[in-house]
């Protein structure tokens, strides 16, 4: 891999914030360009760094692939409203689970997602908009990971070969490809984003998606959204890196009411990491894991189980799909 990391100990954010921002400006020239802002540190970080070069010739979108948290898209709109940066939200469910039916396999899904993605949601918008680029927060750990072989992240294209030019019709611009999560949550402070955004916990590119083991249906995520939800309000107070739920795709035997129950299974792990290349499982309070498999059990339907991962990575990963 030629590209070579900048360490979190030789980045001087200002320095970098500055030459990022000519780069852009350079590149683009009089253009426009189109921002993918998933609500993620990384694309908060670049939609920073994009609107102090181009200001208003940054456009801004944030997709609903019908696979984000409750409430996300709205929040992340009013969140860089605050910043006076204009957010559009494109509704593209139907298109995600469209491509997502009947895939099982955990490549298969991330390339789905990444063609869908690419091709037919910004491949649209910037035709539309007129744009040559995109900007998108790829960091040097999905790059790493990717290239390794040890887990495809969607937006990696160019290290495997794949020109987004030719295929897709845009180039693409990754500003803080050179840097890991810590680094970037620096960058993100100097910037001025809110702490509510730099430091968020890590969510993937797929979202949801990469949180259901099995096929994704409209179904299956909204069980998971709703065992996300329960996890991130009991877990907000922890200082863990990040913190997720999983859904099963085998089910399992349960009792209700005296009855056997068959029902799906929730993971639940959190983890405490520094960049992300080796984690170990938060030591939670038994009695708080209690109040979580209690809650899920009742509020999420057709869960029976829940379970914690106590497993470090390696051999395990931070997200199970």
């Amino acid at each position: 891999m030629k590209l070579k990391e900048l360490s979190l100990n030789d980045l001087n954010a200002e320095l970098f914030i500055e030459k990022k921002v000519s780069e852009i400006d350079s590149i683009v020239g009089k253009g426009i360009a189109v921002n993918a802002l998933s609500g993620g540190v990384d694309s908060a970080v670049v939609t920073m760094l994009a609107h102090k070069a181009l200001g208003d010739r940054l456009k801004s979108f944030f997709i609903d692939s019908g696979l984000m948290r409750k409430g996300e898209p709205e929040q992340i709109r009013l969140w860089f409203a605050e910043l006076g940066i204009t957010v559009e939200i494109i509704d593209s469910g139907e298109a995600f689970f469209a491509a997502l039916k009947g895939k099982t396999d955990p490549e298969e899904k991330r390339d789905a997602i990444t063609e869908t993605f690419y091709k037919d949601v910004f491949g649209k918008i910037v035709k539309d908009s007129g744009a040559r680029y995109l900007l998108q927060g790829t960091n040097y750990t999905d790059v790493e990971e990717t290239v390794a072989g040890i887990k495809r992240q969607h937006n990696i294209l160019e290290q495997l070969g794949i020109d987004p030019e030719e295929r897709f019709g845009y180039k693409i611009l990754e500003p803080l490809i050179e840097l890991r999560k810590p680094a970037i949550r620096m960058v993100g402070k100097a910037t001025g984003l809110h702490p509510k955004l730099y430091l968020r916990p890590p969510f993937p590119g797929p979202a949801l998606a990469a949180r259901v083991i099995g096929e994704v249906t409209p179904e299956r995520v909204a069980m998971v959204r709703v065992a996300t939800e329960i996890l991130e309000k009991q877990l907000a107070s922890t200082t863990a890196f990040q913190y997720l739920a999983i859904l099963h795709e085998d089910r399992v035997t349960g009792v209700r009411n005296g009855k056997r129950d068959f029902g799906y299974q929730i993971e639940l792990r959190c983890w405490e990491s520094e960049d992300a290349i080796t984690a170990s499982p938060t030591r939670i309070p038994h009695e708080t894991l209690e109040h979580l498999a209690d809650d899920i059990t009742s509020l999420v339907p057709g869960v029976v189980s829940v379970t914690y991962n106590i497993t470090k990575k390696p051999p395990s990963t931070i997200e199970a799909v």
